[in-house]
């Protein structure tokens, strides 16, 4: 595991983005986690999380020309990695962002900041159904530029309707790159060291994650 992965886990228990317990999702399912990137709501957690997006961005050989944040959530995330990319590894990249309705006065239009050119990074926090995702591949491709990656700060690793996850299913039907700074197995492989005991995760806790694995998750 990558020390930024530890990193995030700590960040996301102590500012209780990340809970354990038993949550029914939208899905029906009974989770014993649950976890929420909005809770990321003040200016330390937001740096050190677009340090942790940006770590997981700069493990990847891939060429990428700029940043691209969907609204509503995805426009803090791409902001703060296009930060911690200039001040952490030397990337100053240009980043935008989509208004949700177009504007139809000063400079018009739905996208904010620098002209999409290039290969794109998608940054947002997860993908459910894969709304955001679909809308900012349009508006991308639109533009003239090629979306090549999504980042995302959590994948659950968990089917949809069918066999393939909502990661998958977009990594399949636009053909894009999706990094994780965690996934759902590296989330039980930092709890099962220092990291779980730091926290107090009992290990029926840990079955239980394993279990909930087994019954709804995915091949990776």
């Amino acid at each position: 595991m990558h020390q930024y992965q530890r990193d995030f886990v700590d960040l996301a228990l102590a500012r209780q983005a990340l809970r354990f317990g038993t949550f029914t999702l939208k899905s029906g399912r009974i989770s014993p986690y649950f976890f929420n990137a909005g809770l990321f709501s003040d200016g330390a957690s937001l740096a050190r999380l677009g340090r942790c997006y940006a770590a997981a961005l700069a493990q990847e050989n891939s060429r990428y020309d700029m940043l691209f944040g969907p609204a509503y959530k995805g426009i803090p995330l791409v902001a703060v990695t296009a930060v911690a990319l200039a001040e952490h590894h030397g990337r100053n990249l240009p980043w935008a962002f989509n208004r949700k309705e177009a504007k139809d006065h000063g400079e018009a239009g739905v996208l904010v900041g620098s002209a999409l050119k290039g290969k794109v990074v998608i940054v947002d926090d997860v993908i459910t159904a894969g709304t955001a995702i679909r809308e900012s591949v349009d508006l991308i491709r639109q533009a003239g530029a090629e979306p090549s990656t999504v980042l995302l700060a959590f994948d659950r690793q968990e089917r949809g309707q069918g066999e393939r996850s909502a990661v998958q299913e977009m990594a399949e039907q636009f053909g894009l790159k999706c990094v994780s700074i965690l996934t759902f197995s590296g989330l039980i492989t930092v709890l099962q060291d220092d990291a779980g005991r730091a926290h107090n995760i009992s290990p029926e806790l840990l079955e239980a994650m394993r279990i909930y694995r087994q019954q709804f998750g995915v091949a990776s």
